[in-house]
């Protein structure tokens, strides 16, 4: 494998009540991004963390701070999370119509664009925005809770993905049951960056959990 595999562990899944610590500890490790799934309650069943809590975790670390927006709407809340630190921003194709404005207005701010895809929605959706998109977020589980089990299709949805975007620089992220078992295939089809929530921060090492990923 040429490519380097990046390992972004997702705070979604660390201890809320040390989140600084955690931090700190996770790029100690040796991971590549920091992956913050941010949830609103509607878009997704669920509610995590906004804007405020980004900001106040950004002096911890100079990590890349990697933002999945699974909220609707999306565009009123990009400068906020400009703003709080992220250095990658990825809004999701289901949540709005106008997904084009969306990613022309992250990367307005100097940004990295990126666009989210739930398990049932096609690549196809990309086809129109390819050449506005710097990474391809593949949720391998339904999202809006953590812990949920890899849904193994997801590893043939990658390939198509690798064909269709060619020799662009766009890289393709899975987020949602990623283990060192379930990472090796994906790799193998040619994913980027494998995002790991209990497979790092539920791990009493995590510098080893983190290359176990990473070598899968």
């Amino acid at each position: 494998m040429s490519r380097a595999i990046k390992v972004a562990p997702s705070l979604l899944a660390a201890d809320y009540g040390r989140l600084t610590e955690e931090v700190q500890a996770i790029t100690a490790a040796g991971a590549d991004y920091l992956h913050l799934d941010v949830m609103d309650g509607h878009f997704v069943p669920n509610i995590s963390f906004g804007a405020d809590i980004i900001k106040a975790l950004r002096p911890a670390s100079d990590i890349t701070f990697d933002v999945h927006l699974m909220i609707s709407p999306v565009d009123a809340y990009i400068e906020g999370f400009v703003e709080a630190g992220a250095a990658i921003i990825s809004a999701h194709v289901e949540a709005g119509p106008h997904l084009d404005r969306t990613l022309q207005l992250i990367r307005s701010f100097g940004v990295k664009a990126g666009v989210a895809l739930n398990p049932s929605t096609p690549i196809s959706s990309l086809e129109c925005v390819l050449d506005r998109i710097d990474l391809v977020c593949l949720m391998s589980v339904n999202p809006g809770f953590g812990g949920q089990k890899f849904i193994p299709n997801t590893v043939n949805k990658v390939r198509r993905l690798r064909e269709l975007l060619g020799d662009r620089p766009v890289e393709i992220e899975i987020d949602g049951g990623v283990t060192k078992e379930t990472a090796g295939a994906l790799i193998e089809a040619g994913a980027d960056v494998l995002v790991a929530g209990t497979a790092v921060f539920r791990q009493p090492d995590y510098a080893d959990a983190i290359e176990a990923i990473r070598n899968a």
